[in-house]
């Protein structure tokens, strides 16, 4: 009990002391099917606020559910701009999951003069198998197509009514091209920056941005939690390390941080934080990784 208290202890004590308290605010971005939040549950579950506690600015961004890398990256564009002009603060720290990560590298690659720190988490950054088989199935200007986006347009416009996010355009088959190996590849030759060439790190800093990743390779995680099934059997398709849904090279970005017993869903602590209790937990990733940004200055 005394260890307990102490501990307890010191994780106020960290809060108290600034522990995430970056030089320029956090932006978290959603991926595929995301939303900053819905009915009250937020998509990056509980970690705003362990943020906020420890002294960091934190926004969630609201961008497209389903949609191209570019339309959404140029919506967050607009998002990091209006952040800047309310905060004052001279860049932001972008912080990306699944869909998020080349969401942010584009904003990166754009406006690099905007953006101190780019992290990819679980990042589609050289497209996922899974997005492969799908395209596969349905193949373009076909009924199944139509089918397809017009059903996933439905999903949406729910995550869409629960989140608030109506205003915004929705693009599925476009979503779908941008999350495919040849998608991603066209998108890299535009924005190749702390792209590595094979599965390791790469560079670390581009154009004055830094740059990191991390990633789970356990897709099945927790019997209690409903997404571990459909995870465990899309990750049959890979054929080497994954999450469910993207494997661990094509998540790697920048200087990798490590892999981790979490599935994509665990990345973000969903679903509501039921995940590997042996595992690293997800919020405690991100405190470490503003206090990684605020030591050096960012």
């Amino acid at each position: 009990m005394l260890a307990i208290g102490l501990s307890l202890a010191g994780a106020t004590a960290q809060a108290q002391t600034g522990y995430t308290q970056t030089r320029y605010p956090i932006v978290l971005v959603h991926g595929l099917f995301g939303f900053d939040s819905f009915l009250g549950v937020d998509y990056f579950y509980g970690i705003p606020s362990a943020l906020q506690q420890g002294g960091a600015r934190v926004f969630v961004a609201q961008v497209s559910a389903a949609n191209s890398t570019e339309v959404r990256g140029e919506q967050l564009l607009a998002q990091v701009k209006n952040i800047m002009a309310i905060t004052g603060a001279a860049k932001v720290n972008l912080v990306g999951h699944s869909h998020g990560g080349p969401t942010i590298r584009y904003v990166a690659g754009v406006a690099p003069g905007l953006v101190a720190s780019v992290t990819s988490i679980g990042g589609v950054n050289k497209g996922s198998r899974v997005a492969d088989i799908l395209r596969g199935t349905v193949p373009a200007g076909t009924l199944s197509e139509t089918v397809v986006n017009n059903a996933a347009k439905a999903f949406v416009a729910l995550i869409n009514l629960g989140s608030g996010a109506t205003g915004l355009s929705q693009m599925p088959i476009a979503a779908l091209n941008s999350l495919t190996t040849a998608g991603s590849l066209k998108f890299n030759q535009r924005f190749p920056q702390a792209l590595p060439s094979d599965c390791g790190s790469g560079a670390e800093l581009v154009n004055g941005v830094r740059y990191y990743s991390w990633t789970g390779t356990q897709p099945v995680t927790n019997v209690l939690d409903v997404s571990d099934g459909a995870l465990g059997i899309m990750s049959l398709t890979f054929g080497q390390a994954s999450d469910g849904l993207v494997s661990a090279c094509s998540s790697r970005l920048g200087k990798h941080l490590g892999d981790y017993r979490q599935n994509h869903l665990d990345e973000v602590n969903q679903v509501v934080g039921l995940r590997d209790w042996f595992s690293a937990d997800p919020v405690t990733l991100y405190r470490q990784h503003a206090n990684r940004l605020k030591l050096a200055n960012l």
